[in-house]
């Protein structure tokens, strides 16, 4: 047995807390006039309480509302004038926000971020008008467009039972609307406090400058707890479940399958096997399902595989699923399509060879390595490995950690995904109709 050696990046990272509970992260890099300013909050839509259904998301635009010292717009004029570039994100477990600026924007971005984190502006207002720009992205990304919500949206309900687990993350109409100025202030304190959150910092920086200046904005934010998450926990399934819908606006069958996985965080090894899994499955024309599916049965039009929903394994935590999903011809069978997933495990399960192991593992480790060449992209992963892990160093080891499995381990793990512990979402097209 060989296993494929991958080297890990160095780069120097120091890390810190400040007296009100904010990690912080600094990851100097010369090699680029640029500097990288994540902050990464540990509240995603899983976290949201019954009743508050689409509040990550909701708060997400809220923090660009305004804040302290910062006006309505504001944020954005500034990093643009600046020459800088910025977004947010909502996500299953987290939520973050980030900002690209030339080297001399440090201060800036340090000044705009410490500045919400003491509070965004929670008006009637802002509330009313974020609440109606986050309806507006529901219909067009779920409602009225083809697929909308498949399968992230709508397989949890088929998979999960929890609330937190199962409901729609995106939002609820019904919640949304019924949101008040103190429904969300609470949610603020609950949920964004310094002691909830990790700075980032990379890029072309003195570290001791960086570390007076993150001091100087950071550290007179008050210190409030951090939120105790609740159990996510719930048992696996047993039996197949299986759920099917007619989309209108659709014109192509689609069918989406998914298996729970070992916890991403507390069960890392275990875990790490599905994710070299996924590549084998579905990673370019010589993977497993694309060679089967596609251009040897042509039973389907595309197909992907990965681990979480949100196909980023190293910034989940668990439960969560192994996901295949494809679409497919007019007239083609579903079952069909997962007779032959349920075959190509089934021959996995017997043995991989070394040799496509080995290039797999490397694909995938390419693809964690690439995204280390961005300043931004760094900045932000190492956020979330300080986040799930504790540790951000960690997210530079995980194109090694890749390397080391074994083809015993992914056999292991194709043999554990059978029917009868398998979700199965399959979208009925209206639109062809």
């Amino acid at each position: 047995m060989t296993v494929a050696t991958i080297p890990a990046p160095a780069f120097a990272i120091e890390r810190f807390k400040l007296g009100n509970g904010l990690r912080v992260v600094l990851a100097p890099d010369p090699g680029a006039p640029v500097v990288g300013v994540a902050v990464v909050y540990d509240v995603g839509m899983r976290s949201e309480p019954e009743g508050r259904t689409g509040f990550a998301h909701l708060f997400e635009h809220m923090m660009f509302q305004g804040s302290h010292n910062v006006g309505k717009a504001e944020h954005m004029r500034h990093v643009q004038s600046a020459g800088g570039t910025f977004n947010g994100s909502t996500h299953i477990d987290y939520t973050d926000y980030f900002n690209l600026l030339p080297s001399n924007g440090l201060e800036l971005a340090l000044f705009l971020e410490a500045d919400r984190m003491r509070g965004p502006a929670i008006t009637e207002e802002n509330l009313a008008n974020q609440v109606s720009v986050v309806k507006e992205e529901i219909r067009v990304n779920v409602l009225n467009r083809p697929y909308g919500g498949f399968p992230w949206i709508k397989l949890p309900p088929v998979m999960f039972d929890t609330f937190a687990n199962s409901h729609d993350g995106y939002g609820s109409f019904v919640d949304l609307d019924a949101a008040t100025v103190a429904d969300a202030q609470s949610f603020f304190d609950a949920y964004y406090p310094a002691s909830n959150a990790v700075l980032s910092v990379a890029g072309d920086f003195d570290v001791a400058q960086a570390r007076e200046l993150v001091e100087r904005h950071f550290g007179s934010v008050e210190a409030r707890p951090a939120p105790v998450l609740p159990s996510f926990a719930e048992p696996d399934l047993s039996t197949e479940r299986r759920v099917s819908y007619v989309d209108e606006r659709a014109t192509l069958p689609a069918v989406a399958v998914a298996w729970r996985v070992p916890d991403p965080v507390t069960e890392l090894d275990e875990f790490l096997p599905y994710v070299v899994l996924g590549e084998l499955l579905t990673d370019g024309d010589a993977s497993r399902l694309v060679e089967r599916l596609i251009h040897t049965d042509r039973t389907a039009t595309a197909v992907a595989a990965h681990t979480t929903f949100m196909a980023e394994p190293f910034a989940s935590r668990g439960p969560t699923v192994m996901l295949v999903q494809a679409f497919l011809p007019p007239g083609n069978a579903v079952d069909t399509v997962l007779g032959t997933v349920q075959e190509e495990l089934a021959r996995i399960a017997e043995g991989v060879d070394e040799a496509e192991l080995d290039r797999v593992k490397a694909r995938v480790a390419a693809q964690l390595l690439r995204g280390d060449d961005s300043v931004m992209g760094r900045s932000r992963r190492f956020a979330t490995a300080e986040i799930f892990h504790g540790d951000a160093a960690m997210s530079t080891r995980f194109p090694a950690l890749l390397g080391e499995v074994t083809a015993e381990a992914v056999a292991q793990a194709a043999a554990a995904l059978t029917p009868h512990r398998r979700a199965v979402l399959e979208v009925v097209p209206g639109g062809a109709q």
